[in-house]
């Protein structure tokens, strides 16, 4: 069964430090490295490794950050057929710097220069056979163009609801499983229950909030039980959400109880975080669960 994945795609430039460093001073790194991102993008390259086909939708220029967007998720086996190359433009781009210390990380990022996914190019072809839509509500009017075909075509849309942007609230109220961050509830002004009670108004299959070091919280037919992290040291926590919404996406194809859903997710982007890079952690099934039962 297919997953169909359409929001940002991003060509990241990763600086890895001993610590991160004062303003106005250098630092020298341990390592630098170039990889690709974006929310849907590396959910999409978790699932691929999961051995789910995928397929993304979004938009690059034709500048050498497009090309090597579009070749990292070729070489991962995700479908690209649905993404617009525009002329004469910058794809996204982020700069990313990780303290190894800690595992944490500061993003910088610019979205692309070029025109949005228009409305006119999101049609019944990119979700044909696809078992779930995952999207995060970056090009507003794309998204919730895919989310109505979506819901007419009854196939389940999951929302990362990392950030609340203009027209977020309403995709949520479109949306089958919403995964939001604890920066989305601050953004609501409230804290991650109140948040769940909130984004369940509109009675989604469940809604996960995510609290880094602290878990997560979930809502599941008015009932709402935490999911602890699993402890390791963490290496680099950049993409970990990202891993968490294609491991829960998993377990919602594989028809899950919600709480082994959630504890995979879980559990897979705590592997991911081992490792520097958004993608280069990325366990396979086999080693995610033979975690879990360790």
């Amino acid at each position: 069964m297919k997953v169909a994945g359409l929001g940002q795609c991003s060509l990241d430039y990763i600086a890895f430090l001993e610590r991160y460093p004062l303003e106005d001073t250098k630092e020298e790194a341990k390592a630098l490295f170039i990889q690709g991102g974006g929310p849907v993008a590396t959910a999409l390259v978790s699932l691929s490794r999961l051995g789910v086909e995928t397929e993304f939708s979004g938009v690059v220029s034709d500048d050498d950050a497009g090309r090597l967007i579009i070749k990292g998720l070729e070489d991962e086996g995700v479908g690209t057929r649905n993404v617009k190359v525009r002329k004469g433009g910058a794809s996204q781009r982020a700069f990313i710097v990780v303290n190894g210390k800690t595992g944490t990380r500061t993003i910088l990022w610019k979205r692309p220069t070029v025109v949005p996914l228009k409305v006119t190019e999101v049609n019944g072809e990119f979700l044909k056979g696809a078992g779930l839509l995952l999207l995060d509500g970056l090009m507003k009017d794309a998204s919730l163009k895919a989310a109505r075909l979506a819901k007419r075509l009854k196939i389940p849309v999951m929302l990362d609801a990392g950030k609340v942007r203009d027209g977020m609230i309403e995709l949520a109220r479109l949306s089958d499983y919403i995964v939001a961050s604890e920066e989305f509830a601050r953004g609501l002004k409230l804290k991650p229950k109140a948040a769940l009670a909130y984004l369940a108004s509109s009675n989604p299959r469940a809604v996960t909030v995510t609290l880094g070091k602290k878990g997560s919280v979930t809502w599941r037919n008015g009932k709402i039980f935490s999911q602890k992290v699993f402890r390791i040291k963490a290496v680099d926590t950049t993409g970990a959400g990202d891993v968490f919404h294609g491991g829960y996406i998993y377990g919602v194809l594989r028809k899950w109880d919600i709480r082994k859903t959630v504890e995979f997710a879980s559990a897979f982007a705590a592997l991911k975080c081992l490792k520097p890079g958004g993608r280069t952690g990325i366990p396979a099934l086999k080693e995610t669960l033979k975690f879990i039962k360790r």
